[in-house]
């Protein structure tokens, strides 16, 4: 119970930064026997759920590249991420009572949908930044903590759980930071 808690907390985290990398992680991990999966993440391993989280994967790659279109895109998945996160930690229970499942849904979705606000807004501020490395920087940093949180889940679940925990603190808490850099070089440029 412990390392299916841990697994849903670290693989709803990544679903938060990139639900297709996550998905992409766990389908090709089974695929090609890199971690032995429980069953109930058989169903990842699917050729038509990999190759479909690949292509969104790389869709999503070069939509995070583009300053503002990169806010439509998380605008729209401030739906699926936390869906994606719900459906994983279902997975991650396996069999399980209902009551444990409906929990682990709305656990997985919630944490998702945290760290999917807190991507969404730390972009939302970093989009006024002039200069595009910096920002090209975040978007890769999220799809490599993405990728490496969910294939550490599948090893050591309590790791990467705390891990994604002190993450999701260490990015709330400086988010307020980041806002405030932002706000006062643009304030510097108006002046």
């Amino acid at each position: 119970m412990i390392a299916a808690l841990a697994q849903i907390v670290a693989l709803a985290f990544a679903s938060g930064l990139n639900v297709y990398a996550t998905v992409a992680v766990l389908g090709l991990t089974e695929h090609f026997h890199l971690v032995a999966l429980p069953e109930q993440f058989r169903a990842f391993d699917h050729p038509v759920v990999i190759g479909l989280a690949l292509a969104m994967y790389l869709v999503e790659f070069v939509a995070d590249k583009i300053p503002w279109f990169d806010s439509i895109w998380d605008a729209i998945h401030t739906i699926v991420r936390p869906i994606g996160g719900a459906l994983i930690a279902v997975n991650a229970m396996g069999a399980a009572t209902p009551a444990s499942t409906a929990l682990a849904a709305l656990l997985g979705g919630t944490i998702a949908m945290t760290t999917h606000v807190t991507k969404a807004s730390t972009r939302a501020a970093v989009n006024v930044s002039p200069e595009p490395f910096s920002y090209w920087f975040l978007s890769l940093s999220e799809d490599v903590i993405a990728v490496g949180i969910s294939y550490l889940a599948l090893q050591h679940p309590v790791i990467a759980s705390v891990v994604a925990i002190a993450l999701l603190v260490a990015i709330i808490s400086s988010a307020w930071l980041i806002v405030r850099v932002v706000r006062r070089r643009v304030a510097r440029r108006q002046a």
